[in-house]
């Protein structure tokens, strides 16, 4: 009974894991809500490995000339996102399970002052990359972007042909089960309806002809409730605001509070501002849209006299949903809303609900990341399973953009490396070299407001400046916990940040550790049945996790820090001491027993391990426990090592250097996914990893210090399961 449970839970979750991949991902955005099992999300990223604000040029390894990689996976997944820095790297080869291809763009072929060459910019080809698909640093002003879903079914690696200021990040899914989806390559033109859907931003997206509540409500009172929407098992699809143009900048830092089904605390409790996408609603150019965000907008009508804020995020609840408006200064003020919602079939434990959770960060802490988002505990709730969304933030309210120093690191359930490990704030949100100044709106990432420097403000909201990300095909699911940490300048930024979160989460958790098995500790090699034949002996190590600078900085991007008030005494000082691990090396092949919930749909593996060993490959079997029916579940591959190559050259067409640096930083975190199909039923069962032997040279002639090997320090194990939500 307990296997064809199982099943049937695993059939009714195949619609919601065919909808996370390619362009479904995008077609079917109201299943957004649901829980994702067996998905993970990974941003990788040319982030600087010692921890230093220099986060160009920064290669895994290197084989031809043109053929720098930056990026290397194996499984089965969809690139959802890529972004470099202008035209830098390109040519730019995209070997997807093998074939490469190869995309430019206008600058590629006479990239030297191209800025000054180039106003207009497209890929090539543009038929495959078409905007709003893929946008370019013409109109970006900075950077080039590319959403068009790239599906692969054995690797995705990711590679430069020119290593001058070559910098990027993408976002990726893997998938526990195998996907039908066919390779992408430069054949594949976008899906006609997902290019109509994108292009649709700014404009109502969502269903028209559902239930609505709409109405008028003066700001009479410092509280007021908009609406209360009693209705069983529903989505709401629209949440729309009309405020009047000649107050707009008055109300901006009202609060837009809902609460979903009776809960003790609001799941949305933000500034109207920068909830829906901007740090201020001044509007220096009068634009009709400071956000024409796809999921999120924000437009103006001078000849209507009013501004119309506007979410199209699902939110599903499943008793009421109650919306209200809070830190108001009364007066005859009237405002109307619109809200439109459906009746959902999707049960509540396989749904998760719309959250925005507002930060203020007055004076951040020198030396420490900002917890944009923890999870754990918000809202009275322990654990939380669901999807990160994006986030729309003020960075400085002195117009100080050199504070975008800083990297995103996100930490999805308990991992103790980041899944997602950026290159830098205005990066995250769609720029490159801060945007040049300016301000742009795209359907997914922006620069809204704020002056392109402090002397050219025209008044104080002139000197707020935001960003926004929205997340969406690209999403990043979470299992028990969710944090969202960004560095300010290396640490030593003290700019006022205030940041909103968007996430969905259900205050149940779908990832449930169920073992742990650490290696070098006898007993619990016994317990486990953990046998090696070719393992070292057991060592210890000394090192630490990539969190950041080790110490305070001496030097930081547009700071003079030995004349920082406050500073000088710190300089030097140790943030993040080393610590002691121990585990084992093997060339061979090891095999534990580990234990599940018998009503797992699927698990995840978490290895800790010494990334100094380059390349780690293995091959990975499950079998019954007391068995020896081995059946192959994937290859498990960590790219790179703790050593990699540096290549500054001193112009945009001189041939690749050669700096080899090791960071400090040896211990990583990293995972794999095992299908449900070699899990379900059991409450136990064996893994066998054999080491594949890696002979990758970290640049031709010059091999890594040292030679591939499986590192295992220690395994914990969740099982993936039906959130227990009721």
């Amino acid at each position: 009974m307990i296997a064809l449970r199982n099943l049937l839970l695993l059939l009714c979750f195949a619609p919601l894991l065919a909808s996370a991949q390619g362009y479904d991902a995008f077609r079917s955005w109201e299943k957004l809500p649901q829980q994702r099992i067996g998905v993970r999300a990974y941003m990788r990223s040319t982030y600087a490995r010692t921890g230093g604000g220099y986060d160009a040029s920064n290669f895994l390894f290197m084989n031809k000339e043109d053929e720098n990689v930056t990026l290397d996976v194996k499984g089965n997944g969809v690139l959802y996102f890529f972004r470099a820095n202008h035209w830098h790297g390109s040519p730019w080869h995209f070997v997807v399970d093998g074939k490469d291809n190869i995309v430019t763009e206008t600058a590629t072929a006479d990239p030297v002052d191209a800025v000054k060459k180039f106003k207009a910019t497209t890929f090539f080809p543009t038929a495959t990359l078409p905007e709003p698909m893929a946008w370019t640093w013409g109109t970006t002003k900075g950077a080039n972007l590319i959403w068009t879903p790239m599906a692969f079914r054995d690797s995705l690696q990711i590679a430069y042909s020119r290593t001058f200021y070559g910098t990027g990040y993408y976002i990726y899914h893997l998938y526990a089960d195998k996907h039908n989806l066919p390779s992408w390559n430069l054949n594949k033109t976008p899906d006609q309806d997902v290019v109509d859907l994108v292009s649709r931003a700014g404009t109502d997206i969502a269903p028209k002809n559902i239930r609505k509540a709409t109405g008028a409500v003066k700001l009479n009172k410092s509280s007021v409730l908009l609406a209360t929407i009693n209705a069983r098992s529903s989505s709401l699809r629209a949440l729309k605001l009309t405020l009047p143009l000649d107050k707009a900048e008055a109300l901006e830092r009202v609060r837009l509070r809902v609460t979903w089904d009776d809960a003790a605390h609001p799941s949305i409790d933000a500034p109207l501002c920068l909830f829906f996408g901007a740090g201020t609603f001044f509007n220096r150019e009068k634009k009709a849209y400071l956000v024409k965000g796809l999921p999120i907008n924000i437009r103006f009508d001078y000849p209507g006299k009013k501004i119309e804020l506007a979410c199209y995020y699902p939110m599903p609840f499943f008793k009421n949903a109650k919306f209200e408006l809070t830190n108001i200064r009364p007066d005859d003020t009237e405002i109307s809303y619109e809200l439109r919602y459906e009746r959902t079939k999707v049960s509540a434990s396989r749904s998760s609900y719309f959250h925005a959770t507002y930060r203020d960060f007055p004076k951040p802490e020198l030396g420490q990341d900002m917890t944009w988002l923890d999870t754990e505990g918000v809202e009275g709730r322990q654990q939380w399973s669901g999807s990160f969304l994006g986030t729309s933030f003020i960075f400085s309210h002195n117009a100080n953009l050199n504070t975008l120093e800083g990297d995103p690191r996100f930490f999805f359930d308990d991992s103790r490396s980041p899944q997602a490990y950026g290159t830098g704030t205005e990066e995250w949100a769609g720029g490159g070299d801060y945007w040049g100044g300016e301000n742009m709106t795209l359907p997914l990432a922006g620069h809204p407001c704020g002056s392109t420097e402090k002397k050219t403000a025209v008044n104080d909201k002139d000197l707020i400046q935001s960003a926004y990300r929205f997340l969406f095909a690209d999403l990043m699911p979470f299992g028990k916990r969710a944090v969202i940490r960004f560095e300010h300048n290396e640490n030593v930024s003290q700019e006022h940040y205030e940041t909103v979160c968007y996430w969905y989460g259900l205050p149940a958790a779908s990832l449930i550790k169920t073992d742990s098995l650490d290696i070098g500790k006898t007993a619990d090699e016994a317990q486990h049945a953990y046998h090696s034949p070719q393992a070292s002996a057991v060592e210890k190590i000394s090192s630490r996790y990539e969190w950041g600078p080790d110490a305070y900085p001496a030097h930081a991007w547009g700071y003079d820090l030995p004349k920082k008030e406050g500073y000088r005494h710190l300089i030097g000082k140790e943030i993040y001491p080393a610590h002691e691990e121990d585990g084992r090396t093997t060339t061979g092949t090891s095999e534990f027993t580990v234990r599940l919930r018998k009503d797992n749909m699927g698990a995840l593996l978490r290895r800790t391990l010494d990334y100094s060993y380059p390349n780690q490959t293995a091959e990975v079997f499950i079998a019954a426990k007391g068995t020896d029916n081995w059946q192959y579940a994937g290859a498990w591959y960590l790219a790179g090592s703790n050593t990699y190559v540096v290549s500054r050259p001193p112009g945009e067409l001189s041939p690749r250097k050669y700096h080899v640096e090791t960071s400090n930083r040896r211990f990583r975190d990293d995972e794999f996914l095992i299908p449900a199909a070699l899990t379900k039923g059991r409450d136990a069962i064996r893994v066998r990893i054999k080491c594949i032997p890696d002979h990758q040279a970290l640049y031709p002639g010059h091999p890594f210090p040292r030679q591939s090997a499986w590192s295992e320090l220690k395994y914990d194990v969740y099982s993936y399961v039906l959130p227990d939500f009721k």
